[in-house]
């Protein structure tokens, strides 16, 4: 059994002649919550699309349970059991949230797991329940954020990449959605956290890395970066 669920090695970004990620290595390890942070433009939601085969990885490679996924496309990553929840969450407004729901399962045939599934979403987040035909274009921001986490749970990944979930949401939501990622964490799903909010995604964190233009600076348990005088200087606003 892999202990490392993801593992990226002298991963190569580019985007034209600009190098968007710099030859980095990283390991994910299985039922754990890893932290990316960094600053806008670090190449963090870089590195999620890169696992999710939404950018080409120009060199190195990206093992998801030990297979090398590099030249996977992203339905075939989906099937792996790698889920993704964008950043700006990206649900489909003219679609209802129910619909929402059932396209993150588009991968899967097993009808009775799929309701499952739904009912389990709408048990982290009854305000979907609440609202199933409602269009997804009709939510506030956190309403979509939890729908977009919710679509994604869909596909009942093994691992869950999630890019800036607190983007734009105000202070309380922003705890309900860290409550839910240590929920799921607990659940055994396996998180790759990208976020602004290097405080929440630190204290979150069992290992933690800290991208600069393309490059791992540092790494270590969040815990440990939390304390960091680079980290409270550069990122906490020490």
């Amino acid at each position: 059994m892999h202990v490392n669920i993801i593992e990226i090695v002298n991963m190569d970004v580019r985007y034209g002649p600009v190098r968007a990620v710099n030859r980095i290595t990283m390991n994910v390890k299985r039922g754990s919550i890893t932290s990316l942070v960094g600053a806008n433009g670090a190449g963090k939601s870089t590195v999620l699309k890169a696992i999710m085969g939404l950018v080409p990885v120009a060199g190195g490679e990206v093992r998801v349970l030990g297979e090398d996924i590099t030249k996977l496309k992203p339905h075939e990553i989906v099937r792996l059991g790698v889920a993704w929840s964008p950043e700006g969450r990206r649900i489909l407004p003219e679609l209802t949230v129910l619909e929402n729901l059932k396209l993150g399962a588009y991968v899967r045939r097993d009808a009775a797991g799929i309701k499952q599934d739904l009912e389990r979403v709408y048990s982290f987040f009854p305000m979907l329940a609440e609202r199933p035909n409602e269009l997804g274009g009709s939510l506030s921001g956190g309403q979509q954020q939890m729908l977009a986490l919710g679509r994604a749970l869909m596909a009942r990944p093994q691992v869950l990449l999630l890019d800036e979930p607190s983007l734009g949401l105000a202070p309380t939501i922003i705890q309900d959605i860290a409550r839910i990622i240590r929920q799921l964490a607990s659940e055994g799903v396996t998180i790759l956290l990208v976020e602004q909010q290097s405080r929440m995604a630190l204290s979150l964190a069992s290992y933690a890395y800290v991208l600069e233009t393309g490059n791992i600076v540092l790494e270590g348990r969040g815990t440990e970066l939390l304390h960091n005088d680079y980290v409270i200087k550069s990122y906490l606003g020490g």
